[in-house]
């Protein structure tokens, strides 16, 4: 796959939020913290950790019900680990285009880009869902309100990530609602700056509101939304769980805010597996709840690599048995 400069930029982010996050820390104080933690809890930890990815795929079956009769959840479970394990090995988040084309080849009858267009609806619930936490977690009276991160009080960073969450409702609210109309819209503006852009606006929202056919039944929107709030709750777990191998003194709440602060932070361009601005966001937001340096640096690098591995090996063995190649997945992302 082509590297490009996006990827480029994602590695030198990624270089440069390691940077920050690792200078003034010893390292060997890191290993050592690393070294004496619990075996247990972090055995308890990957197993959470892990967990969350089956229910993404039971998730992603409700997403896709109004295409027609459901999927079974095994091909989307090995769909899942396949997106997963490229997101971790290839940049440019290409394991978005890789689980929906794992999918395709799968089940001929689920285009790719309706199985496409449906991730969007997986990522909105996913990010309604985060940023609810998160601002649940700041009404703990544990939470530290007046701390501040890169600049910003915790509190605006929270309210910044809610009003940029109702921006995306608001849009894809009109594409459910008013599909035609906004499409129309959409294609004319751009299509007065850019004559060819119109057009590719036009097919590239046309698919959008094709797998948002979810959003048009409560009863879809609230399975979804079970599913994606049981997936959440199951990260923070792991979360909580990687606290306790290391005696990290912080409320639940602290999971729940973390897992919001590090979702923000990986949606930076960054290196394959998200190396970088995990480490970053982390470090910065146990530093809210008053953990030393070492030792949140060790939740961090511990947590990210225990949950990297898995399903990284998981997705591998799906990918071989799927026979799929990387080239594959060049011609899957002209698709959409």
């Amino acid at each position: 796959m082509k590297f490009g400069w996006r990827g480029a930029l994602g590695v030198c982010l990624s270089v440069l939020l390691l940077w920050l996050t690792l200078r003034g820390e010893n390292l060997g104080d890191v290993w050592q913290i690393l070294s004496t933690s619990s075996l247990g809890w972090w055995i308890a930890c990957v197993v959470t950790a892990t967990a969350i990815f089956p229910l993404r795929a039971r998730r992603w079956q409700a997403i896709l019900a109004p295409l027609g009769e459901r999927i079974p959840v095994a091909p989307l479970w090995h769909a899942t680990a396949i997106g997963m394990m490229v997101n971790n090995v290839l940049p440019a988040r290409a394991g978005e285009f890789a689980r929906a084309f794992a999918l395709s080849r799968s089940r001929p009858e689920v285009r790719f880009t309706a199985a496409f267009a449906s991730l969007v609806v997986d990522r909105l619930f996913d990010g309604t869902v985060v940023i609810t936490l998160l601002l649940l977690a700041t009404l703990d009276p544990r939470f530290p309100a007046d701390a501040t991160v890169l600049g910003g009080t915790a509190g605006q960073i929270a309210m910044s990530a809610a009003l940029f969450l109702l921006a995306v409702l608001f849009v894809l609210g009109g594409l459910v609602l008013f599909p035609q109309r906004i499409i129309a819209v959409a294609e004319r503006t751009v299509g007065a700056v850019w004559r060819a852009g119109g057009a590719k606006v036009r097919g590239l929202l046309e698919a959008f509101a094709s797998g948002l056919g979810v959003l048009r039944s409560p009863a879809l929107v609230l399975e979804v939304l079970w599913w994606t709030l049981l997936h959440w709750i199951m990260n923070a777990i792991a979360f909580w769980c990687a606290f306790q191998a290391l005696e990290i003194e912080a409320p639940f709440s602290a999971a729940f805010f973390l897992q919001g602060l590090i979702a923000i932070g990986v949606a930076l361009p960054s290196s394959p597996g998200f190396f970088g601005p995990f480490e970053a966001a982390g470090k910065a937001g146990l530093a809210l709840y008053g953990v030393p340096g070492a030792q949140a640096v060790s939740w961090a690098i511990g947590f990210h690599l225990l949950s990297f591995v898995p399903i990284t090996v998981l997705g591998a063995w799906y990918f071989t048995r799927l026979h799929l190649r990387l080239s594959d997945l060049n011609a899957s992302r002209a698709a959409p």
